[in-house]
């Protein structure tokens, strides 16, 4: 039937031309990828380049290639650096091959996940099957994609919250408890954890930042007797959050021992594994994680150490009923039916607070069907070696100085200098990680280790050689003794 003369598509009027452009893209982004250890890890966002993305709302349309060409120009050139070998800043994966790819199709489809019966159900269902099996999870657990482990860590202490028997939370809220809930994490765990708490309206005063151990590992007898205080004052302990790598120096809490705490205690007992929790896959790490696989929740993500790309998190709960009771909501627009479009039972909207979802699935079942766990746990402990050799060569320089034993992933040091005190010495510091930053030579990041401020470097890269961990050491070197004969200057 043809068209009224007053209906419009939004698809392309010539196929052919589109068809041209995106060819054009996708061969120039796979040049980009291919090259992207050639150009410098970060460069700033000239400002001319700000003001031309800070244009008025287009009323008008361009054309596809005027788009493309803009981005080009303007969007390309300024990405965060990560897919760089010497990105080493921030906790982020370089990201894969196949997923520009799987993006792809993924956008092709164009797939709401929040339910109903279509393919992409299916292909996270499997991904979320693959996960149980890997983590040593039971088949009646339950899981979901999501963005990452903030919003995993959200999740898992809302299920944990609901999770007590006392009341009922979805229909009265936090007045239905007696007590005031309490949560235990150490002093080292990811804000997101108190966010988690601050968002579910138990405030940040609910949750106790236990000490930790020369390693940086939860202080077990410190938690033991933070419980008993809090009881003692009419309080109500309900979760344990313990992490698999921490986000300074990537410590692993005694997961196993909090495993038997919290089921002696009855606690719910959750696991901030953002990134460490994939270290499961290698038989090095594995046994550092052992109780991993006791977590009544577990939050990790794909965007870190399997390399997929953002935004791509996941939350396991060892109970699926438990976690599918703290968010199902079925108005008469989503009810299912026995058959069609809307068959099917426990839809992913039934465990988490979306029902708009993307199909993030897609490029984790690529990533894990083309390369394979095997592949993914070499890389894993691949960085975990690239650690210890940066270990080693800050190990034989006079000028620097190792701030933590390297435990994982995460190497924290720092370049030192006789006759500085302590603020100048952090204010050196800092001046040379933003220095080699803006100079497009790496990406290190900071932080502060014993109230000191760190040079941190994450290894969470597949790209990452032994060339590039000497090109970075090289360059703080440089630039320390460049900043030193400057202030000695002054």
């Amino acid at each position: 039937m043809p068209s009224l003369p007053n209906e419009i598509s939004l698809d392309p009027l010539d196929w052919d031309a589109f068809r041209a452009t995106a060819h054009v893209a996708l061969d120039e982004a796979i040049e980009f990828l291919r090259g992207v250890g050639e150009r410098p890890v970060w460069q700033p966002v000239p400002e001319q380049t700000r003001r031309l993305l800070a244009e008025p709302v287009p009323r008008l349309g361009s054309s596809l290639d005027e788009v493309y060409e803009e981005f080009r120009k303007l969007i390309l050139p300024y990405a965060t650096g990560n897919i760089h070998p010497r990105f080493f800043g921030w906790v982020h994966g370089a990201g894969l091959t196949n997923g520009i790819i799987a993006e792809m199709l993924a956008a092709t489809m164009n797939a709401n996940c929040g339910g109903r019966d279509h393919g992409a159900i299916y292909v996270e269902k499997a991904v979320i099957s693959w996960c149980k099996e890997l983590f040593e999870f039971p088949s009646e657990s339950s899981g979901l994609l999501v963005s990452g482990t903030s919003m995993a860590n959200l999740i898992g202490i809302c299920v944990a919250r609901n999770a007590r028997k006392v009341g009922n939370i979805r229909n009265d809220g936090l007045k239905s408890y007696p007590n005031s809930l309490v949560a235990y994490t150490s002093s080292e765990a990811h804000e997101s954890v108190a966010r988690a708490l601050e968002i579910l309206g138990m405030g940040t005063s609910s949750l106790r930042k236990i000490p930790v151990c020369a390693d940086f590992t939860m202080d077990l007898e410190a938690l033991r007797e933070a419980i008993e205080a809090d009881r003692g004052k009419k309080l109500e302990p309900f979760c344990v959050v313990g992490s698999a790598g921490t986000v300074n120096t990537g410590a692993i809490d005694p997961l196993d021992e909090l495993a038997s705490l919290c089921a002696r205690e009855g606690l719910w007992f959750h696991v901030d594994g953002a990134f460490g929790a994939l270290g499961y896959f290698t038989n090095a790490l594995r046994p550092r994680l052992k109780g991993l696989e006791r977590a009544d929740s577990l939050a990790f993500d794909f965007h870190k150490w399997a390399q997929v790309q953002y935004d791509a998190g996941c939350i396991l709960v060892r109970k699926g009923d438990v976690h599918r009771a703290a968010f199902s909501m079925r108005p008469a627009y989503l009810k299912s039916m026995s058959r069609g479009l809307a068959a099917g039972e426990n839809w992913p909207c039934d465990f988490g607070p979306e029902l708009s979802r993307s199909f993030r699935a897609l490029k984790v079942w690529f990533a894990f069907k083309e390369l394979g766990v095997q592949k993914i746990a070499k890389v894993i402990d691949q960085n975990c070696e690239q650690a210890r050799y940066l270990e080693r060569r800050i190990s034989r320089e006079p000028s620097l100085e190792l701030l933590v034993p390297v435990s994982l992933n995460i190497v924290c040091f720092r370049f030192r200098q006789t006759g500085f005190d302590a603020n100048s010495l952090d204010k050196l510091n800092a001046d040379i990680v933003a220095d080699i930053q803006e100079a497009g030579i790496a990406a290190p990041s900071t932080t502060r280790v014993r109230d000191r401020l760190a040079i941190r470097v994450n290894i969470t890269n597949h790209r990452a050689r032994r060339v590039d961990f000497d090109a970075l050491i090289d360059a703080i070197l440089s630039r320390g003794r460049e900043c030193v004969a400057s202030a000695s200057a002054k």
